[in-house]
């Protein structure tokens, strides 16, 4: 029984040397460490290098993934130049409904009618058709072209709007302006007003 007790004592006592040379070996580690870093002169073991990179890649990550592309931005100035184009052209809609106003106009007058009424029934209500789509769309292309100048002030401020989308949302804005400009100058027949009967 003595015989036992004494293995299990040695046994313990050998357990706690072995941790207390652990122990002793973690902690000449340690001070290795702390001396070489507030020397300046000791490098960190590779494997610590890795992990520190890992650590730096795996928080960098989600910063790229959160920031925005600009693609949305882009074709918002795009679709603003475009509207803006149609706008001083015409386009297929201000011509439909041009066309279907000169129709109406030539049902609803009759042969009898004066030769102003008529004209203005056949060709001016037209006119101020087309002069209003067109200035429809010079609207749409100047409200979507502010909006997409607009747009960094309320998404990420840090982030700088690339400069092609700043040229092409100015001359989308530039287009609407002059567009719409251009169609209450018709709608008004302050420009290019129909023919006087007389």
């Amino acid at each position: 029984m003595a015989t036992k007790t004494q293995e299990g004592a040695k046994a313990g006592t050998e357990a706690q040397g072995d941790e207390t040379a652990v122990e002793a070996a973690t902690t000449e580690e340690e001070a290795a460490r702390a001396e070489a870093l507030e020397d300046g002169s000791g490098q960190v073991d590779a494997a610590g290098e890795d992990a520190a990179r890992e650590d730096a890649a795996e928080e960098a990550e989600p910063a790229e993934e959160k920031a925005p592309s600009g693609v949305g931005q882009g074709a918002g100035a795009v679709v603003s130049a475009v509207l803006g184009l149609v706008s001083l052209s015409g386009g297929w809609i201000g011509t439909v409904a041009g066309a279907r106003e000169q129709l109406v106009g030539q049902l609803r007058t009759s042969s009898t009618a004066s030769v102003a009424s008529q004209i203005k029934a056949v060709y001016g209500n037209a006119w101020h058709s087309t002069a209003l789509w067109a200035g429809l769309f010079a609207l749409a292309a100047l409200l979507t072209g502010a909006v997409v100048l607009a747009r960094p002030a309320f998404g990420a401020p840090g982030r700088p709007q690339d400069p092609w989308i700043k040229s092409v949302a100015w001359a989308g804005v530039s287009l609407g302006v002059i567009g719409l400009l251009l169609a209450v100058l018709k709608y008004s027949d302050a420009l290019l007003a129909l023919p006087s009967a007389g």
